[in-house]
């Protein structure tokens, strides 16, 4: 059977990889991702790797779908859950706007940690009440719309997850998104910088909105902003767990 499985490699603990991506891993003749994804993966020799740039989602899909008409078993790979600006629905646009043949290939998703939860779980419990994830990145929507999004959220009362939000080439965005959040949140908001959790070099920075550098931030990094219900429970070991109060007041 031609066969494509969109994997969700987790935050990049293999620890943090579910039984169900290792065992599609191991069926695999191909795997296609994002070059440094693609890298992570430990495989035996005979896999070929197809790795890009983060920036052709819809070209590796159409690559992915070639090479499964050719009959092999190809793994699409993301980090944390494909389905979460992940190569899940690259794939799926690829289908819809390509050949009609590839809507006959068999797709199986499989869901991954994303770093939302992955950093979630670090810090304790703050996605407790309503929360939403929100890229930063304006490659596939106009800057506009993120900040009006950003905006939107806050005023809602959500936990806000900020994924994609500072790189090389867009080291303005997230100064500018705690812009637009300061006029509608207190000061005293929590703010997380979460940065490659489950990994060697993983950091945790607590601060608030008033304080919060974005230049302490990077790609690597999910920024986690509370809402009025958000508690931080400082610790003696200098550390703290962080939670969202269930009950909603008003």
């Amino acid at each position: 059977m031609t066969q494509i499985y969109v994997i969700g490699l987790g935050p990049g603990n293999t620890d943090q990889r579910t039984f169900e991506a290792q065992k599609a891993l191991e069926e695999v003749t191909d795997i296609v991702g994002y070059g440094p994804y693609v890298e992570r993966v430990d495989l035996p020799e005979h896999i070929r790797r197809h790795g890009s740039d983060n920036r052709v989602e819809i070209e590796r899909a159409q690559h992915a779908l070639r090479l499964a008409e050719e009959g092999r078993i190809v793994g699409v790979v993301s980090g944390g859950d494909a389905g979460v600006f992940g190569m899940a629905s690259a794939l799926f646009e690829a289908i819809e706007y390509g050949d009609p043949q590839w809507r006959n290939i068999e797709i199986t998703v499989i869901p991954g940690i994303t770093a939302v939860l992955a950093a979630s779980a670090r810090i304790g419990a703050p996605l407790g009440a309503d929360f939403c994830v929100i890229s930063l990145s304006d490659n596939l929507k106009p800057w506009d719309v993120v900040c009006r999004r950003v905006e939107m959220a806050a005023e809602a009362g959500f936990i806000i997850a900020l994924y994609n939000p500072r790189s090389k080439s867009r080291p303005w965005q997230l100064g500018e998104a705690f812009g637009h959040l300061r006029p509608i949140l207190p000061d005293e908001t929590p703010v997380i910088f979460a940065r490659a959790i489950g990994r060697e070099d993983e950091r945790l920075t607590y601060t608030d909105l008033a304080h919060a550098d974005a230049e302490e931030v990077d790609m690597s990094t999910l920024v986690l902003i509370g809402n009025e219900y958000t508690r931080i429970i400082e610790r003696e070991n200098g550390q703290a767990w962080v939670y969202t109060l269930r009950k909603v007041t008003h």
